[in-house]
């Protein structure tokens, strides 16, 4: 039996504090995350049960040893004379996996040698190792007189082994990251593999490329980018190349060109020479991690976002809640769904270490998300498990918002996603009442954050040991420890948390409510001011030209613009027009199946939201949103100001999302008939408004 120094340590504390100690305190005792205590207490009731002794938690959660004092003794005498590993199963199989992918075979005498382990101690490695990798189509094969040798293509080796870092130690690789960072870093290697300078550089890089752009990813999906090209860089550079990759042109040309900027970079630098292959293996793995913020709405996603309106409503149907107003949840599955989609197209495993907290948690929820989820996106032929969970976060957090609470600011720091960290922050504020404001802060924001004093609170789901403020580490489902451990964190900080805050010493007055009230009002009433200019700006500024003179809808767009400009409606229409054509370089913009495109772009030279239509004498082949060509006779204009309120957003999205509502929708707007199109407008507005404005 083979015991860490870490489990040990979480043994002996228990022993001599019996019942004192909870997951959480012992985590700050050693300096280590919750979730990392939790799989140690999961390997010490294994060892407890060869004892016959059990692990249990008094009423205050306090961890317990219990069962005859005589086997507690044995306990205590193995503990006293074990001699302790500092590396963990994962770690060893990780060195494991590093050294299959490095030698075409190892004996098995050989391989335990350099690992440090025993033959039967390294079957049983090599046996979960095994299981493990048929997720990424990577066998290993043992045979006698031949040895270990793991079999697979490239793509697969470097997903397996990408993988795996991300399962077992995405915490670690954005503490080693920091520790890179500020120069702390003091090892050879990263994680038994990573050159820290390749690490490093790459790091710097990426982030420098995506600040540029303002793209975001999440801390997640960035960690998991920086592995991908480190393993790609460190594979490529030993020989290791990648079979010829199918050219994915199309669908990646920004995250393609974006790549190859990148790997130059790297290539001034370094003895790397990337190839095309990893071009296309890098894109496709930003394709699929990509993530927008939530409230920048991709309304060019026509055909989507119907769909995400659709499976909404489906699980409401399932659940007997009504959903589909939650604007929120529409936006945060329509930033999740694109890159979740691709994906399983392309076959990208994800893997989900909340999935099976989260089925026991949610498993109604669960079952109503995985049934409606494959009804409404019938065209991928299989949704995993661990895709479904984190779909589920997002209607959980959905249904958690329903009851929230007044009072306190608190920061929460999530790296595992929007739909987990908006999850966490309703729980927060129906959980724990005395809790107002709650922002979300990813990692890497954090820096960017300025005074965070300014927070009463700060709530993470990592190890923060870069910044010299307390702060409250917690599961990313808030587990009833948790809770409590945040309700005494305020009530013993309960004079810090009110200083400053001017609460009135005497009972509150008739004359005093209305300062409580007086920022709710204020938001409703701009709340009331947005929708109306974003209305009455669609409404007066709508038009249906016909253009027979102009030859191509290129000079069709140009015309539109400049008549917009005309009316004081934008300016620089040289510039706008530029950013509708980059726009469709980028991608299709044609509507499948209706003879419609939607062009539209979003900059600060426009002042007002315009939707206008231009019908077309002779129909102009164009691509569609789909991939495919397609004929277009109706070009559909959408200019929209760069800053938009959510309200303004709201009004964006239930355009675009109206267009192809039902197959008489699909008919009004392909009708070139302005009345009739403009009545519609109106009636999709006056249904808002009933709806969706005056909430309870």
């Amino acid at each position: 039996m083979y015991i860490t120094s870490r489990e040990k340590a979480i043994i002996e504390l228990i022993i001599k504090t019996s019942g004192k100690h909870t997951a959480f305190s012992i985590a700050n005792y050693l300096n280590v995350s919750v979730r990392t205590i939790h799989r140690d207490l999961k390997a010490i009731e294994k060892i407890l049960q060869s004892y016959k002794l059990d692990l249990v938690r008094n009423s205050d959660k306090g961890l317990m040893i219990e069962g005859k004092n005589e086997q507690i003794f044995r306990l205590i005498q193995y503990l006293m004379g074990i001699q302790t590993i500092d590396e963990t199963p994962e770690e060893k199989k990780l060195q494991l996996l590093i050294a299959l992918l490095q030698e075409e075979s190892y004996k098995i005498q050989s391989l335990a040698a350099s690992l440090g382990v025993s033959i039967t101690t390294l079957t049983a490695y090599l046996d979960e190792l095994t299981e493990l990798l048929t997720h990424s189509d990577v066998q290993i094969t043992r045979k006698r007189g031949v040895g270990v040798e793991l079999f697979g293509t490239e793509v697969n080796k470097r997903k397996a082994l990408a993988n795996y870092f991300l399962l077992y130690f995405s915490e670690e690789l954005i503490e080693n990251l920091f520790l890179l960072q500020t120069g702390k870093y003091s090892k050879e290697m990263v994680l038994y593999y990573f050159l820290p300078e390749y690490f490093l550089t790459i790091d710097r890089l990426v982030m420098a490329t995506l600040n540029r752009l303002q793209t975001r990813l999440a801390d997640g999906d960035y960690i998991g980018l920086i592995v991908h090209m480190c393993i790609t860089m460190q594979r490529t550079e030993a020989d290791y190349l990648l079979e010829d990759y199918i050219d994915y042109s199309y669908e990646l040309t920004e995250e393609y060109n974006l790549i190859v900027n990148i790997c130059k970079e790297l290539e001034k630098n370094y003895s790397v020479v990337f190839t095309e292959s990893d071009f296309i293996y890098l894109a496709v793995i930003l394709k699929g991690s990509k993530l927008q913020a939530a409230d920048t709405i991709p309304y060019d996603s026509v055909v989507l976002s119907q769909k995400v309106k659709s499976f909404i409503r489906n699980v409401s149907s399932k659940l007997h809640v009504d959903l589909t107003k939650d604007f929120s949840l529409y936006q945060g599955l329509l930033a999740h769904m694109e890159p979740s989609l691709f994906r399983l197209k392309q076959q990208m495993r994800l893997f989900n270490p909340l999935k099976e907290e989260i089925k026991q948690k949610y498993p109604v929820l669960f079952m109503a998300v995985q049934n409606s989820v494959e009804k409404e996106f019938a065209e991928i032929d299989f949704f995993p498990e661990d895709e479904i969970a984190f779909i589920v976060l997002h209607f959980g957090s959905a249904l958690v918002m329903r009851e929230e609470a007044i009072s306190i600011k608190a920061l929460i720091v999530c790296p595992t996603g929007i739909g987990t960290s908006k999850m966490l922050a309703s729980r927060i504020k129906k959980e724990i009442a005395e809790i107002d404001t709650v922002e979300i802060s990813s990692i890497k924001d954090l820096q960017r954050h300025g005074n965070l004093k300014n927070f009463d609170v700060i709530i993470s789901t990592v190890r923060l040991p870069f910044i010299d403020i307390d702060n409250i580490l917690v599961s990313p489902l808030l587990t009833e420890e948790n809770i409590l451990t945040i309700r005494k964190f305020l009530r013993n900080n309960i004079e810090k948390l009110t200083k400053n805050k001017h609460y009135k010493t005497s009972a509150p007055t008739e004359s005093s409510t209305p300062r409580v009230a007086k920022g709710g009002i204020r938001e409703i009433l701009q709340e009331l001011k947005d929708v109306q200019e974003s209305i009455l700006a669609v409404l007066n500024h709508f038009r249906v030209y016909r253009k027979p003179h102009l030859k191509g809808y290129e000079q069709v767009i140009e015309e539109m613009v400049w008549m917009a400009a005309e009316e004081n409606l934008l300016i620089h229409p040289n510039e706008v027009f530029e950013l509708l054509m980059d726009r469709e370089r980028k991608g299709g913009l044609g509507i499948p199946n209706t003879g419609m495109a939607l062009f539209h772009c979003r900059s600060e030279n426009v002042h007002e939201l315009i939707f206008q239509i231009a019908h077309l004498e002779e129909p102009c082949l164009i691509k569609g949103m789909d991939g495919n060509d397609m004929f277009m006779k109706n070009l559909l204009l959408m200019l929209a100001p760069e800053e938009l309120s959510v309200s303004k957003q709201e009004i964006v999205s239930l355009i675009s999302t109206s267009l192809i509502e039902n197959n008489e929708s699909i008919m009004i707007f392909s009708s070139s008939n302005e009345d009739m199109i403009r009545e519609k407008l109106e009636t999709v507005f006056l249904d808002y408004l009933h709806t969706n404005l005056i909430r309870e």
